[in-house]
C-alpha cells in the first residue's frame, strides 16, 4: 500500500473518532420518580432568554408545543398545573450529561414509578452517558410542580436558527422531533374524555 493512500486512511479513522464525540441528535431521558400517568395540565415557565421572548421565535417554539400537547389531551391551565414547561436555545457546542434508558412508553407500561418510599435496593439505577451536542442545542424540559423535579428533558442538536421566517420555521420542525420522544397520552384523553376542549389558555 501507497504511503500516500495509508496516511489518508489514517487520517480518515481519525476524522471518523472525532465525529463519534460531537454528536448531533434527537434525544430524551427522564426520571423514575415522574408521575406521567397522571399529568393533565401544563404552563410555561417564565425567565430570562427564550421562555420570555415574545418575539415571533420564542412564540413559534410555545405555539408547537401547545399544538403537539393540545393533541395529546393536555390542557395549558394558569392555576396549578401538574407540569411546567422549559425551553431553552444554546448556542454553540454544548456538553450534556444524560442517561441511557428504555423508551419512556415502555417503562410506563412496566408500571414500576419511583417514590420517596420505594426500597433503595428495588429503586432503578441510572447509567449516564456524556455528550458533545454539536452547533446549537434545543432543550425542552417537563418539571413536576407538585414536586419541583425535572421529570423529562428532550433535546435536539445541530439547531441553528437562520434570520427571517426559516428560523421560525426550524424551531417548529425541532419541537416536534423532540416532542416525538415524549408520546404520552392524557389518561383521560386515551379514554376517549377530553374533559372539555382541550385547548383552555385562561383557566383560573
Amino acid at each position: 500500500m501507497k504511503p500516500t493512500i495509508t496516511l489518508l486512511m489514517l487520517v480518515l479513522l481519525a476524522l471518523t473518532g472525532c465525529m463519534t464525540t460531537r454528536e448531533a441528535r434527537v434525544d430524551s431521558d427522564y426520571s423514575y420518580r415522574g408521575n406521567f400517568r397522571h399529568y393533565r395540565t401544563y404552563d410555561f415557565m417564565t425567565g430570562t432568554g427564550l421562555t420570555s421572548d415574545t418575539s415571533s421565535l420564542g412564540e413559534s417554539v410555545r405555539e408547537a408545543i401547545q399544538q403537539r400537547f393540545l393533541a395529546q389531551g393536555y390542557r395549558r391551565v394558569k392555576r396549578r398545573p401538574d407540569m411546567l414547561v422549559n425551553f431553552r436555545l444554546y448556542q454553540g457546542d454544548m456538553k450534556f450529561h444524560g442517561f441511557q434508558q428504555e423508551d419512556l412508553s415502555q417503562w410506563i407500561k412496566r408500571n414500576i414509578e419511583e417514590t420517596d418510599d420505594t426500597p433503595r435496593e428495588d429503586r432503578q439505577g441510572y447509567e449516564p452517558i456524556r455528550l458533545l451536542l454539536a452547533e446549537g442545542t434545543l432543550l425542552v424540559t417537563l418539571i413536576d410542580v407538585k414536586t419541583n423535579r425535572a421529570v423529562w428533558n428532550g433535546y435536539a442538536s445541530g439547531v441553528t436558527v437562520p434570520e427571517g421566517p426559516m428560523g421560525e420555521v426550524v424551531l417548529r420542525r425541532s419541537v416536534r422531533s423532540i416532542l416525538d420522544r415524549y408520546r404520552i397520552f392524557t389518561e383521560g384523553f386515551a379514554n376517549g374524555n377530553l374533559g372539555g376542549n382541550g385547548a383552555s389558555d385562561t383557566e383560573q
